[in-house]
């Protein structure tokens, strides 16, 4: 366990999710010996949410979760299913291509290595709350609106709904896509707009023994109006999860999108519409069967924008919110890991100049990864929009040849370790 020093910054984090979560661990993790931070991570929600669909955690994403100790209890519980390779189909035509995890000795991508490992958000979350449970320096505060954010040269504090307040030498915005931190401090101009494509989400449980299914472990699914995910997520095999990435006219409000979403047999329907023609014998019984089905929409943020003040950071969806392109929730956990390092070397040199120095030092080296992330979520949009024969055709023609072109810059992020990497600061 980590108790706080005296000497350590007062850290507040606003959002419980998986991003703040793992912000607290890798601050606590690289904070400078006697210097551990005191950390206090306020959420909305009255608990932790442990809902949502089935994420892909890719070999960089699960060696920073084992170097943050979340690993090793997603491990001890069985919770995900590891993915050596990921195979991609067109629902008329059959198999296209494979995207490998495995390696080329079979053991995983990297030193050391990792496969990859489909899991539910809320699994992959309950793994790292019990990895913060075990830090003495981390509390958790659940329901608690904040409604106003004021900051001065010596501190950050918040007031909350229920008319507390809180308050630290730095505020960590890492409550998502429609983030407070942002909208009420850091750019309240900065809004979220709709990407044009939601999420469909569902899991199909209690299937028969001899159910057959097309993949391995996890399928990418193409038709001419989406994209089908359907995986198993635990070493449960009569359970799969099957989630559709569509094009979806804007509801226009964030009520709308709640009221339409919590509409399970709506969202059936429209993915029977989709994907209903497919030659794929079990894709249609696998939506009959699915349960909880949800539609959430895929908001994003512009590619540019301001991410920090002079005591308030904003990480992961908060920051830069873009449609999945595969690798998001890794690109997260390497947020939260990069800034980490840039606090402590700040905070090595003796605190020089201004916080913001630290700020400045990790914005120089994550903008660039970022930006190139955000065109690649562009090519995600265009690939599960609407499509006739002629566009779909074509694209089960460059799909193939578009993983086969990005093997090698995928497996490079793979491999890359950013605990110890250069961060030129």
């Amino acid at each position: 366990m980590a108790p706080a020093s005296p000497d350590g910054l007062r850290i507040i984090i606003l959002g419980g999710g998986i991003s703040g979560l793992t912000t607290a661990l890798a601050l606590t993790k690289f904070a400078p010996p006697g210097k551990v931070p005191s950390i206090e991570i306020f959420e909305i929600r009255p608990e932790l949410a442990t809902i949502g669909g089935a994420v892909n955690l890719t070999p960089n994403a699960l060696r920073l979760l084992d170097h943050l100790g979340a690993l090793p209890i997603i491990r001890e519980r069985d919770y995900g299913r590891t993915i050596d390779y990921l195979e991609v189909f067109d629902v008329y035509s059959g198999k296209l291509a494979e995207s490998d995890f495995s390696g080329p000795d079979g053991k995983g991508i990297g030193n050391p290595s990792y496969k990859a490992l489909r899991i539910t958000r809320g699994d992959a979350l309950k793994g790292v709350v019990a990895a913060v449970e075990k830090q003495e320096n981390i509390k958790i505060t659940c329901g608690k609106r904040t409604t106003k954010i004021e900051e001065t040269p010596e501190k950050v504090t918040l007031t909350f709904e229920d008319g507390g307040s809180a308050s630290g030498e730095l505020l960590m915005g890492c409550d998502g896509i429609h983030s407070a931190t942002r909208l009420k401090h850091v750019e309240p101009e900065r809004k979220a707009v709709y990407s044009g494509v939601s999420n469909a989400f569902g899991f199909a449980k209690d299937l028969p023994k001899d159910f057959e299914v097309h993949f391995e472990c996890t399928a990418i699914n193409f038709a001419r109006r989406g994209m089908l995910l359907t995986s198993y997520f635990c070493s449960d095999t009569t359970q799969v999860y099957v989630g559709g990435l569509m094009q979806v006219e804007d509801i226009g409000s964030r009520d709308g999108w709640k009221s339409v979403g919590a509409d399970a047999e709506k969202t059936r329907a429209q993915l029977l519409d989709r994907f209903g023609d497919s030659k794929i014998p079990c894709i249609v019984p696998l939506i009959e069967k699915a349960e909880d089905f949800y539609l959430w929409p895929v908001f994003t943020l512009s590619k540019e924008g301001k991410w920090s003040t002079n005591r308030t950071m904003l990480l992961g969806d908060a920051a830069h919110a873009m449609p999945p392109q595969g690798e998001s929730t890794g690109i997260v956990f390497e947020d939260t890991v990069l800034f980490s390092r840039c606090l402590t070397r700040w905070v090595e040199k003796g605190r020089p100049n201004t916080m913001k120095e630290a700020f400045e030092a990790y914005e120089k080296l994550r903008r660039k990864r970022i930006e190139d992330a955000f065109e690649e979520s562009k090519d995600v949009v265009r690939t599960v929009s609407d499509a006739g024969w002629v566009g779909h055709t074509i694209k089960t023609y460059v799909v193939p040849w578009f993983l086969w072109w990005t093997r090698a810059n995928r497996e490079k992020h793979f491999i890359e370790d950013v605990t110890t990497v250069d961060i030129g600061y």
